[in-house]
């Protein structure tokens, strides 16, 4: 009886568009995905579906429009369930290939099947705890409302209702459950810093940061800049592929601890700039990192060996959370350390004769990329511009991602554009490379590679009610054929791509080491490399 009265509480437009959504949501999207993902995204949508049809049908019935007679709509309610259960487990049937698809793409082992019952329990899982969550604001609202028609019209306690049962609701979620949330994500990741690994000793070499000589401590650099600075190729390294005698590169990081501001920190980072003797080499990379201070060793390695160690790179830390909270939570602090330390080094650099100081460039990844691009105001460096730019994985908010992609040539593909010939901005992927051929490129440049499988890239909010420009038209070379855009689901899908996907290196948002190669290569033409040389150099860290 109790399961007779709850079936009929259900909507029949609420079940037929959410289960159509829950089949769309097992449909390929950019990465493959876990059986626990793929349960937590269902349930996502089938509640997503569900509040869509219930809405529909409730302004149906205000609007006071024809309904069925209650048996009738008993009837259609079965045949409707029946539908719906079977179309369900069609697509479960069918989630193993199209996810299978996926991983064709991207050189990955098969899976033989998707535990279709598993994904059905997490779904339903995850659609009960907000059909709770909804009933519980629905018991909030009444309440709430009931109480106000003592002293207002039913109307007005019901829009007062609504409002205030919303602002309680976002009141728990913000300020109690999420604050609570970061706060412990964030002393923890500070905790996890500041401990002193124990498979990296303090660097002798004078010419290192956090060395005795050093203005930075050992501990001020932190946990990612203690490795950054330490596990780096050597002279010993360079001189063992290059075959003959090679200087140390010099890396530079200022950790989050080492001083109080961010200013602070960029001025203590050109201090040790300047006593190592960075700006008397050839080539300087001022890099951005990610959220927790992380620089992908396949961009900084292989740019090192690259420019056969005369080469320095400096970057400062801004946070300890990872990309994506850091990115929600401390969008600011990074933005406001990649300008000051741009600023001072930019500053220190166009002060020296033009003859004698090093080629500049600018790096980052992901988030280091967004951060980057936010370091400078081009109307301030246009008198006197640095060589140019490598972003890796630019996040779909970057600005001049986004102007250059919207403005590109009208024959080129969203998902790998070429922008005004080529003459300032370029792009590269797996496949294709920097060089044009038929255009020349400026003093100035600036480089993009990404992935088509990227979703940290190509995601955008707007798939929630439009296709997005890189599914239409020819698809990127690592993206499913059998891809397709629904509306909500597949936001969900790349949303969950975003946070939790995984990729082998080469696709997704995992940059190969061979790739950064080209990139550097094309961008800042090291001397004295032949095609059979750079071959050389990629196979000795294909296996990484």
């Amino acid at each position: 009886m109790l399961l007779k009265r709850l079936f009929a509480q259900f909507s029949t437009a609420g079940l037929l568009l959410g289960t159509l959504f829950f089949a769309f949501s097992l449909t390929p999207s950019l990465l493959p995905r876990p059986f626990v993902v793929q349960g937590v995204i269902s349930g996502l949508s089938f509640a997503a579906g569900y509040v869509l049809g219930y809405s529909a049908h409730w302004l149906w019935a205000y609007l006071e429009l024809p309904e069925p007679r209650r048996r009738v709509d008993w009837w259609i309610k079965v045949v409707a369930t029946a539908f719906c259960v079977l179309t369900a487990g069609v697509f479960l049937w069918r989630a193993s290939e199209w996810q299978n698809s996926v991983r064709a793409l991207m050189e990955m082992d098969e899976v033989g099947g998707v535990r279709a019952f598993s994904v059905a329990f997490i779904a339903l899982l995850v659609f009960a705890v907000l059909l709770l969550i909804a009933r519980c604001f629905r018991w909030t609202f009444r309440f709430l409302s009931s109480r106000l028609q003592r002293y207002v019209p039913r109307r007005v306690s019901h829009v007062v209702g609504v409002l205030a049962a919303l602002a309680l609701f976002w009141s728990v979620i913000d300020g109690v459950i999420f604050s609570y949330a970061l706060r412990v994500a964030d002393n923890s990741y500070q905790q996890l810093d500041t401990v002193i690994q124990d498979d990296l000793d303090p660097p002798t070499e004078s010419t290192r940061a956090g060395s005795a000589e050093s203005l930075i401590t050992w501990e001020g650099l932190g946990g990612r800049g203690r490795r950054f600075v330490t596990v780096a190729p050597s002279a010993a390294d360079l001189e063992d592929f290059h075959g003959e005698p090679m200087p140390d590169p010099i890396r530079v990081y200022v950790g989050l601890n080492a001083a109080e501001t961010p200013r602070e920190r960029a001025e203590l980072a050109l201090a040790e700039l300047q006593r190592t003797g960075g700006f008397d080499r050839s080539v300087l990379i001022l890099a951005t990192p990610t959220g927790r201070g992380w620089l992908d060793p396949a961009a900084q390695d292989t740019v090192e060996y690259l420019h056969r160690g005369d080469i320095a790179t400096v970057t400062a830390q801004y946070s300890y959370l990872p990309s994506p909270l850091s990115l929600m939570t401390e969008g600011e602090y990074g933005v406001e350390m990649a300008r000051a330390l741009f600023e001072e080094v930019y500053g220190y650099w166009t002060e020296l004769p033009e003859d004698e100081r090093p080629e500049l460039y600018l790096h980052g990844l992901s988030l280091g990329a967004l951060n980057s691009d936010r370091s400078f105001d081009v109307f301030d460096i246009i008198d006197d511009p640095f060589q140019g730019a490598l972003w890796s994985g630019p996040p779909f908010r970057s600005e001049t991602w986004r102007t250059v992609t919207r403005g590109r040539d009208g024959n080129s593909p969203a998902w790998l554009p070429r922008f005004r010939d080529g003459r300032v901005v370029r792009f590269m992927n797996q496949h294709r490379g920097l060089d044009e051929p038929d255009t020349d490129w400026g003093n100035f440049r600036i480089a993009f590679l990404q992935y088509a499988s990227d979703p940290v890239t190509f995601f955008d909010p707007q798939m929630v009610w439009n296709e997005p420009a890189w599914m239409s038209g020819e698809r990127g070379p690592d993206v499913s054929p059998d891809l397709r855009w629904f509306p909500v689901v597949t936001m969900l899908q790349v949303a969950a791509d975003m946070a939790v996907g995984t990729a082998p290196r080469g696709y997704g948002h995992e940059y190969a080491y061979e790739h950064y190669i080209d990139a550097w290569v094309a961008l800042t033409e090291p001397e004295g490399w032949s095609e059979r040389e750079i071959e050389r150099l990629k196979e000795r860290f294909r296996d990484r």
